[in-house]
């Protein structure tokens, strides 16, 4: 089993920053992928940013040059850094994690635990 607790969402303006935060917890020693998803109103959940464990990092294009993945590995912790937010970028922020690193990391069904999400709204 493993736990995911984001945190750091929050209402912000256009052009502000975030930081946010997934600890996790439980058997993460087998973790291969951290990585973050958002899901905004009436939209289905699509694939933000993910960290293999070799360190390798990966973007969806509309979020490349602003916002940063990474990782504080003593403390389980994986940070999703949010610079020049738009109002597009306002949704559900989610963790997840997958124990195995070949595969599409952009599909939700290859990812086994899931944090609660934390919101993230960002004013025109």
């Amino acid at each position: 089993q493993v736990q995911l607790v984001e945190s750091g969402g929050g209402l912000v303006q256009a052009g502000d920053s975030l930081r946010l935060s997934c600890v996790a917890s439980g058997r993460t020693f087998d973790r291969a992928i951290m990585a973050w998803f958002r899901q905004a109103p009436g939209k289905e959940r699509e694939f933000v940013a993910a960290l293999a464990w070799s360190g390798s990092t990966y973007y969806t294009d509309s979020v490349k040059d602003r916002f940063t993945i990474s990782r504080e590995g003593a403390k389980n912790t994986v940070y999703l850094q949010m610079n020049s937010l738009k109002p597009e970028d306002t949704a559900v922020y989610y963790c997840a994690t997958r124990p195995f690193s070949y595969g599409d990391y952009r599909l939700l069904s290859q990812y086994d635990y899931w944090g609660q999400g934390t919101q993230v709204t960002v004013s025109s």
